[in-house]
């Protein structure tokens, strides 16, 4: 964790992926985040993957850092404290981060009558506001007909909800910009970011429509080819599987040179009248007769000859590996200063993600796990929107809100 954001509050009425995405990466940067749920639990508290005990791991890995407070939104009194803490007062308050419907009780309008200047960053799935999960759009796009072998005409879908993962980080962003705007002008507004439109402009920023408009027609399906350039899996003598890019030209002559199919390729070059060299997409193109050579030159070598010389060439490569080997990279969790073993809310012991990036003058400070539910109702209703003990003991006995354990 950093101290960036440090001063900020930031409140998060959200569920799933990527608004508490955005959430967490507000707080990993020092902003003090306030999530509320519904008393019990919000329909994501007990998504699988689970902790032996019952608790989700998936929850608790997306909430770290966080305060939460346990409200009964089905009741009125319960839907007014969470607009209020939406709309919480201070000149770094206001910020909202959620997934709920643009309509109703936590529309943009309702909670700009309690404060004028708020920034609102509302998910969704679709812009015109119907249902949609990373997997319903990341079907309708079309993504899951280009992956997969061309040999099996079934549907791919991923199993990283990417779609997610980037409408969080992109929230996170849009979060910050507004701020600095209203820093600078006193105005504050609504931004609605569908995961449809993350999808839809993330696949035209890379040209993948229009190539389609241009006439290319759909993305063909190929396996584990990388569309343009030369990189695919290769089987090496001793039974381990690689994937090799070669996209520069240093990892281009470096393959060559390490694998010793210099003559090979440079046949294939003047046959063809091409130069690999200069040009990536012609290593793609002329890969009917490129990959025969490839695949024999690794099938010729051990890995472990292969890996040192890819490293010293500075050959593109990574291995295939599973989760529980990954765990022993120590490039990826074993050794990587991100980790921390924490014991988290559901008493499981694990190494836990901190921030991504690495900011090299600043101190590094450890993550913090996530909270049981409830464990701030007091604490935030007190000094975020000024409660005395008295009203928190009235809404506790009347089942507005709730604490840890109770």
């Amino acid at each position: 964790m950093y101290d960036l954001l440090k001063g900020l509050t930031v409140v998060e009425g959200s569920a799933f992926i990527a608004g508490p995405t955005c959430g967490l990466y507000l707080a990993q940067l020092g902003a003090r985040v306030i999530r509320f749920d519904n008393i019990g639990g919000g329909p994501d508290f007990r998504r699988w993957p689970l902790a032996p005990g019952g608790a989700s791991l998936y929850w608790e890995g997306l909430n770290k850092g966080k305060q939460s407070v346990a409200i009964d939104l089905s009741r009125p009194e319960g839907r007014d404290l969470a607009q209020r803490l939406a709309a919480a007062p201070g000149p770094d308050a206001g910020l909202f981060v959620t997934n709920f419907p643009a309509a109703g009780f936590l529309s943009y309008d309702a909670l700009r009558a309690l404060r004028q200047d708020l920034i609102c960053v509302r998910v969704m799935g679709w812009a015109d506001e119907g249902p949609g999960v990373d997997y319903t759009i990341n079907s309708a796009v079309g993504v899951p007909l280009m992956t997969g072998h061309p040999d099996d005409g079934r549907p791919v879908n991923h199993v990283l909800p990417a779609w997610d993962l980037l409408t969080g980080a992109f929230a996170a962003f849009n979060l910050v910009a507004a701020l600095i705007n209203r820093h600078r002008t006193g105005q504050g507004r609504e931004i609605r970011i569908p995961l449809s439109d993350v999808a839809a402009s993330a696949l035209a920023n890379m040209g993948m429509t229009a190539e389609i408009l241009a006439g290319a027609g759909e993305r063909p399906r190929q396996g584990n080819t990388l569309f343009g350039a030369f990189g695919r899996d290769f089987l090496t003598r001793d039974g381990k599987r690689l994937m090799v890019v070669a996209i520069t030209p240093r990892q281009w002559t470096g393959l060559i040179e390490v694998l010793g199919v210099g003559e090979a390729v440079a046949a294939v070059e003047s046959a063809r009248g091409v130069d690999f060299r200069k040009d990536e997409g012609l290593r793609y193109a002329h890969a009917d007769a490129l990959m025969p050579i490839f695949e024999a030159g690794f099938a010729r070598a051990d890995s472990a000859a292969l890996l040192p010389r890819f490293d010293e060439l500075g050959v593109c490569w990574g291995p295939y590996q599973t989760l529980s080997e990954a765990l022993e990279d120590p490039r990826l969790f074993k050794d990587n200063p991100i980790f921390t073993e924490l014991t988290q809310v559901s008493g499981a012991r694990y190494p836990v993600a901190g921030y991504a990036a690495t900011l090299p003058q600043d101190e590094r400070r450890p993550p913090t796990p996530a909270p049981a539910l409830g464990a701030h109702t007091e604490a935030v209703l007190a000094d975020l929107l000024g409660l005395d003990g008295g009203e928190i003991a009235r809404l506790h006995d009347a089942g507005v809100v709730a604490s840890a354990g109770t």
